[in-house]
């Protein structure tokens, strides 16, 4: 009938992994600590960064910005995940389905932009040290935030309505351990193909477009940096990138994987374990990455804990 509602699935089985119960178990021990831990951590960071005056500079509040993304992130998926390594299959709402995948796709969205941000941010302050204060004023920093927050909810918001375009009409067993995408296009009624070129050009442009910003932005400053005259200078210069590059690095390495590898090379047990190092993995590390190898962020943390001016 013309009009009506074509999706009959009220709620979705995700199957997870085919693994023996009790290494679900251990799993779930395994990946429940990693996600507390993770959780704390960029919540210290952000208190941290809060907290201090010194550290109330634009890299500082970008990197605050990703804190909050990735405890975001984790709220959203990682749950999931989780009672599925106590269930053989995990139920979950067409409704919690649906936002599962747009709050998912609206944080990578928004880290790969502010990854780009960053980007800038560094450039700036190396390429034109001079003029860093004025150019990344708190105003722009602001605005920037607000506009990349903004355009991962928007790209999700597409993303998310190409997938739910497509009918569902069963089976309703998602071949994975969260609501991803092509995870759930894969139940549609209908061919598929159509819909799956669409989420590919998405994907190419919130991805490509990014990272082609910020390969030109580290190529100008790699070229500034071997033209400074002291060593000294070059080794601070390349300490402030290599933190952003770490992050730079997973980011992409996953979901580059995820999104744009074709669905032939990756077989679905595979496309599950990438997910979880995306979902877990990639936001366990971002902290330790900003605050093992950043002075003034142990500094601020040796503070807070020891409350002792001399440490």
């Amino acid at each position: 009938m013309e009009g009506e509602n074509k999706t009959q699935v009220s709620e979705f089985i995700l199957l997870g992994f085919s693994i023996p119960h009790q290494m679900s178990i251990l799993l779930f021990v395994v990946f429940l600590i990693m996600f507390l831990f993770t959780f704390a951590a960029n919540g210290v960071i952000i208190t941290v960064i809060r907290a201090d005056l010194r550290l109330h500079s634009p890299m500082y509040f970008f990197i605050c910005n990703l804190s909050f993304l990735d405890m975001c992130f984790l709220s959203s998926t990682i749950p999931t995940c989780l009672r599925g390594f106590l269930w053989e299959k995990s139920t979950i709402t067409l409704v919690g389905c649906v936002s599962q995948m747009y709050i998912g796709i609206s944080m990578g969205a928004t880290q790969g932009v502010l990854l780009s941000v960053m980007a800038w941010d560094r450039y700036v302050a190396i390429c034109n040290p001079l003029n860093y204060h004025r150019i990344v004023n708190k105003a722009i920093c602001i605005k920037l935030a607000i506009c990349t927050w903004a355009s991962g909810f928007l790209i999700s918001l597409v993303s998310v309505s190409f997938a739910m375009a497509a009918p569902f009409c069963g089976p309703n067993k998602i071949n994975h351990v969260v609501c991803e995408v092509a995870a759930v296009l894969r139940l549609a009624c209908i061919d598929i193909h159509f819909f799956e070129i669409q989420l590919f050009v998405v994907s190419v442009i919130v991805l490509v477009a990014p990272l082609s910003l910020i390969i030109f932005t580290y190529l100008h400053i790699i070229s500034t940096i071997l033209r400074m005259p002291t060593a000294a200078g070059r080794h601070k210069a390349f300490s402030t990138c290599g933190s952003h590059l770490i992050v730079v690095s997973l980011f992409y390495g996953t979901t580059i994987l995820i999104y744009m590898s074709p669905r032939s090379m990756i077989s679905t047990e595979s496309e599950k374990v990438i997910s979880l190092m995306y979902g877990l993995l990639t936001p366990t590390l971002n902290p330790l990455i900003y605050s093992l190898r950043n002075n003034a962020v142990k500094g601020s943390l040796k503070k807070l804990f020891h409350r002792n001016p001399n440490c």
